[in-house]
């Protein structure tokens, strides 16, 4: 008769039950514990990729946004600085035209002052010197009709236009019969015998003291003098 080993047929026992388990344990959906930890840690690895990669997305676009509307600030910035620019050269070349044209206007004007003081210094450097010539010197001389008129209602009390008269009793001289007549030399040396010089200083003498010719023909009339 042939003789058993026990211990071998417990080794092969325990080795045959262990297999079984794991046949079994397989059949059944069951995995040791170290075999199902490996595909729970891949899975966690995965989803941390792809939110990573959803955050980088959302920063890129976001990042690109804010460069856009950097870009659209910028160009309005620009465009708002060039219309600022344009206007600003517009606005320059209307005062530098103004400018100008009020500088023409100016040289024009003193032009033809020049010539009307030309003209004027011909008329009353004629020699004329009948009284429709003096007076003809003195409306150029004080423009104002008006005012000229009340300087010849004052001349033709006076002096009755003759510019060499002379008050006996007072030495008054000339057509405004001032007193002493040596004052009109504030206007010109010839005040003796050219009537324009006396018809400068009495023109002057009215405005200072009474304003205007007609201030002083007021008074005159009021005072019998002036």
């Amino acid at each position: 008769m042939s003789r058993i080993s026990v211990r071998g047929i417990a080794v092969a026992s325990a080795t045959a039950v262990t297999t079984v388990g794991a046949v079994v344990g397989v059949a059944s959906g069951s995995e040791p514990t170290a075999a199902a930890a490996q595909p729970v840690a891949d899975a966690t690895s995965l989803d941390t990729i792809v939110d990573g990669q959803q955050t980088n997305a959302q920063v890129a676009s976001l990042t690109e946004q804010v460069q856009s509307q950097q870009a659209a600030a910028d160009a309005a910035a620009k465009q708002a600085a060039e219309q600022a620019a344009r206007k600003k050269a517009a606005a320059d070349a209307a005062k530098k035209k103004a400018e100008a044209e009020a500088k023409a206007e100016q040289q024009k004007q003193e032009a033809a002052s020049r010539d009307e003081q030309r003209q004027s210094l011909s008329t009353l450097s004629s020699g004329d010197y009948s009284v429709s010539g003096i007076q003809a010197m003195a409306q150029q001389i004080i423009g104002n009709e008006q005012q000229y008129e009340c300087f010849s209602w004052i001349v033709s009390h006076e002096s009755g236009w003759n510019y060499q008269a002379t008050n006996a009793s007072s030495g008054a001289y000339g057509l405004v019969q001032a007193l002493p007549g040596s004052k009109m030399a504030s206007a010109g040396a010839d005040w003796r015998t050219n009537p324009a010089t006396q018809i400068k200083w009495g023109l002057g003498y009215m405005n200072d003291r009474y304003h205007s010719p007609c201030g002083a023909q007021q008074f005159w009339e009021a005072n019998g003098w002036y």
